[in-house]
């Protein structure tokens, strides 16, 4: 049987209300569905910054307690590290300016941690990507948040956006991954997930 075959035969729920996350599992051609999972998101602060994406994400797939048979849960967090710090989504258009500013000409990276979980098995991996920014102007940032408004974004800003098409000179590693889902590793994990 062909993988894609294979997908038809199980029943996948996504555990996120990112209209991105949606948009990129579904154009895999996946049915899945898609529902809301309230978590606790704090982390112990000694732990590594690249660590953090994955552990919430393991996090928020824990707390899906309704009974997965051979349902397969994906569950996700994305974080963006900026030197040692990590950037969550800005609350005000104040806290997207001091990020903008703080990644303007500068490398970051954007790590996203990927539960997959059944009642058999939970499988837990991450991916980082690298993306470069031109230096900002004051009245580019003003404006696109003005404009896009990116308050449920880590980093406050996405790729996608007017921002990522005249900021960013180059990324190194999966464009999706920015987007919020390392949608290439997700399909060869699923693969093997369903597999086993």
């Amino acid at each position: 049987m062909h993988m894609i075959d294979a997908f038809h035969n199980v029943s996948i729920i996504l555990g996120s209300k990112s209209p991105r996350r949606r948009e990129l599992l579904s154009k895999l051609d996946i049915d899945f569905e898609s529902i809301s999972i309230d978590a606790d998101e704090s982390f112990e602060t000694h732990m590594p910054i690249h660590e953090v994406a994955e552990y919430l994400a393991v996090k928020k797939s824990q707390a899906y307690q309704a009974e997965l048979n051979k349902t397969i849960l994906i569950t996700s967090d994305t974080t963006v590290l900026c030197g040692n710090q990590i950037l969550n989504k800005p609350s005000d258009k104040q806290e997207a300016t001091a990020m903008l500013q703080l990644l303007s000409g500068k490398t970051h990276r954007v790590n996203t941690g990927v539960c997959l979980r059944n009642a058999l098995q939970k499988v837990s991996f991450n991916e980082t990507t690298e993306v470069e920014f031109e230096v900002l102007t004051d009245d580019e940032i003003s404006y696109y948040i003005d404009q896009y408004k990116p308050y449920d974004k880590a980093g406050g800003y996405g790729i996608q956006e007017w921002i990522g098409m005249i900021g960013i000179s180059g990324i190194n590693g999966c464009y999706y991954n920015v987007m919020g889902l390392p949608i290439s590793k997700l399909y060869n994990e699923l693969c093997n997930f369903i597999r086993k």
